[in-house]
């Protein structure tokens, strides 16, 4: 992560159609942005999202939270209820879009790790994948996972296009003893700390809004794209 400015969006909870339309509204605009954007968001309802490369039919079988969406990141099953969702999307030009993808993966869970540090909760990263359940995401680990005592807490998926690259994270705080808030600005602060970041608050126009509706109305709350595979 490089000393530069970045834009931070606290965005609230939204409906799973929303979320995903904002997430990907802001990949697609990284190009006239040119900083990257980390966004802390939550869900109004219930539901479980799914990486965009999994059967739908299969995903139906593995959860029974509802509403389902496709997320347009990769990965597997993420339950959506009680946890701390979070996104970061970076444009071609900044050095993290040019990194392999396990060196960017393993990069955002060490920032996780040391913002939970400050916050004196001891974690660390998964050295090596333990598949439990084909699908779910925090059914096993991914090598460099977020575990605590053993216990995935923190996971994350990842797809770089041309316009940049977006990073979908999750925290499942249940075992934490910590609120939201405070692990929100512990992950600004650790951003600042170790890495010399700026930050912004960014305020979204009404053109990235629009483009976030147009994309949750279109693609992410309709039925034939979340079952298109």
């Amino acid at each position: 992560m490089s000393a530069s400015s970045w834009f931070w969006l606290p965005s609230g909870p939204g409906q799973c159609a929303f979320n995903m339309g904002m997430d990907e509204a802001l990949l697609e605009a990284m190009p006239r942005l040119r900083q990257p954007v980390l966004r802390f968001y939550g869900w109004t309802e219930r539901a479980a999202s799914f990486g965009y490369f999994q059967h739908y039919s299969e995903v139906e079988r593995l959860t029974a939270l509802r509403p389902l969406v496709r997320r347009p990141t990769g990965g597997g099953i993420v339950p959506h209820a009680a946890d701390w969702t979070y996104s970061l999307a970076v444009p071609p030009a900044h050095d993290w879009y040019a990194l392999h993808a396990t060196l960017s993966y393993r990069r955002v869970h060490e920032w996780l790790r040391a913002a939970f540090a400050a916050l004196g909760v001891s974690t660390e990263l998964a050295p090596a994948a333990l598949k439990a359940q084909p699908g779910q995401c925090f059914a096993g680990w991914e090598k460099s996972d977020l575990l605590l005592r053993g216990r995935k807490i923190a996971g994350a998926a990842q797809r770089r296009r041309r316009d940049g690259l977006l990073i979908q994270g999750s925290v499942q705080p249940e075992p934490l003893p910590l609120d939201r808030p405070d692990w929100e600005r512990a992950m600004l602060e650790a951003a600042r700390r170790e890495y010399g970041v700026r930050w912004t608050e960014l305020r979204p126009d009404e053109a990235l809004q629009a483009r976030a509706r147009e994309l949750a109305a279109q693609r992410y709350g309709r039925e034939e794209f979340n079952r298109r595979r």
